[in-house]
């Protein structure tokens, strides 16, 4: 058996507009899903919210919203993200509030916080899932964005399981999911769920 093949599940997931967007125009630290972008998100923190209301993601979803981010992070044990993400998010208060590492991808490793944030700066893809795959040990590496890093991640062939969120809104402008992106390929439908504020679709990678 190969070390890859001993290597725990790589899930990739994100939420998207109906026309694709997985933020809305302008987005940056303090407002990391742009302009309305809120909206996205209502799934994750149980209903309507904005940047300035108290809020702690995760406490109030739903049943079914539950469900699909559980079986998303089902055997994961570490996570990758990007740098504008990490960024946007204020790197969520200065720790990682998902357990486990989180490795950023980013080309400014020397703003690496103290490990005991729970982050670790990495520079290119390779190298970041590498490390996120040594810190997940025998779990599996969630990798939850932005668009770029899941980008990356499907080019590559390494992502098992792709998740997509659909929130009922139309955005217009911002960044897309699968902008410049050329890639063949197929999908297997593994579970679908839906609340009132998303429909969730977890997918298989076909290789």
């Amino acid at each position: 058996m190969s070390t890859t093949e001993r290597h725990g599940p790589v899930k990739a997931g994100t939420t998207v507009s109906l026309d694709g967007y997985v933020t809305g125009p302008d987005d940056h630290e303090g407002q990391g899903l742009g302009i309305g972008g809120e909206r996205l998100h209502y799934w994750v923190m149980g209903g309507p919210w904005t940047y300035e209301t108290e809020r702690e993601p995760g406490a109030g979803m739903t049943d079914a919203d539950r469900a699909y981010f559980d079986a998303l992070l089902d055997g994961t044990s570490a996570g990758l993200c990007g740098r504008g993400m990490y960024d946007s998010a204020g790197a969520w208060g200065g720790r990682n509030p998902f357990g486990g590492t989180m490795v950023v991808l980013t080309h400014r490793t020397a703003d690496q916080p103290d490990p005991s944030t729970g982050f670790l700066m990495v520079d290119g893809f390779e190298e970041a899932l590498a490390a996120a795959r040594r810190a997940a040990g025998d779990g599996g590496v969630a990798i939850g964005g932005g668009a770029d890093i899941i980008r990356q991640a499907l080019m590559a062939g390494v992502v098992d399981e792709l998740g997509i969120t659909t929130a009922p809104v139309v955005l217009g402008r911002g960044k897309r999911l699968f902008e410049g992106f050329d890639r063949d390929v197929d999908l297997k439908i593994v579970s679908v769920h839906h609340s009132p504020y998303a429909v969730h679709v977890r997918y298989a990678v076909v290789r």
